[in-house]
């Protein structure tokens, strides 16, 4: 996964779009982002004449973001977006930062995000998962859904079908305290992830049909910008690789390697 391959010095610009990000989820977006890399911009955009941006006042210095006023001079026109637009482009041609990070819903920076990565940049997209269109996701490198964010993790082992303890996270999806072979079954019904999975595995596959986890998780990511274990409920990609039982699974003290038990869910 990216996370895995980026270094973690990347300097990094995050632009946040208030009118469409969560002031609830700044503490474990900032430790989300942190994975990948250190902010040294942070900037958060909006009319902070308007009562509905109160909740982010208090966030603002505890974590050392710079507000920028935008008055929305038009009804229905966004001044807010074209002010995150002109600033990223602004630090683009800085040349001073390895990557962004976008904290936004809306699909007005999907061409943002595009024209970044045209220069090499590595663009990190953060956004609801019901309100942020696809396209927006597949225009970032990284995707990540903010509903993820924040989730106290489960302090229970978890067995999976293969025997194996694992652990889980606790997500907005349904998740017991053990992986039955009915829950496998229930993940084997998702196409959709099968797929991925199965192209994945496919494309990082040796001669001897075995896959070793780290390439494996960085090809899911190259096939799909949005993918992540914990939208499924996992804390970790071998903790999904074990619970869904179409691999066989090899552990070491230093990796794990799989191999694909069935193409079929």
């Amino acid at each position: 996964m990216i996370n895995e391959v980026q270094s973690k010095t990347q300097r990094l610009a995050v632009l946040i779009d208030a009118d469409n990000a969560s002031a609830s989820l700044i503490e474990p977006l900032l430790k989300e982002i942190a994975k990948y890399g250190t902010a040294h911009v942070r900037r958060i955009y909006g009319d902070w004449t308007n009562s509905q941006l109160t909740k982010w006042k208090d966030k603002l210095n505890k974590f050392a973001i710079q507000p920028i006023q935008q008055f929305g001079y038009t009804t229905g026109k966004n001044a807010t977006d074209s002010a995150l637009i002109i600033d990223a482009m602004d630090l683009l041609y800085a040349g001073n930062f390895d990557g962004f990070c976008i904290v936004s819903s809306d699909s007005d920076f999907t061409r943002l995000a595009s024209r970044i990565r045209e220069s090499g940049l590595v663009v990190y997209g953060f956004g609801d998962k019901r309100k942020t269109p696809q396209a927006f996701v597949s225009a970032c490198d990284k995707f990540i859904y903010t509903d993820i964010l924040g989730q106290p993790e489960s302090d229970d082992s978890v067995v999976a079908t293969d025997g194996l303890v694992i652990e889980k996270v606790k997500s907005p999806k349904s998740i017991t305290t053990k992986t039955s072979a009915k829950e496998a079954q229930e993940l084997r019904k998702d196409q959709e992830l099968v797929k991925l999975l199965n192209d994945a595995y496919e494309a990082v596959a040796d001669e001897d049909e075995w896959a070793h986890l780290g390439p494996f998780g960085a090809q899911l990511n190259k096939l799909s910008s949005s993918f992540d274990p914990r939208n499924y409920g996992f804390k970790k990609l071998s903790d999904l690789v074990q619970a869904i039982a179409i691999f066989e699974v090899q552990k070491t003290s230093q990796t794990i390697h799989i191999k694909l038990i069935t193409k079929s869910p």
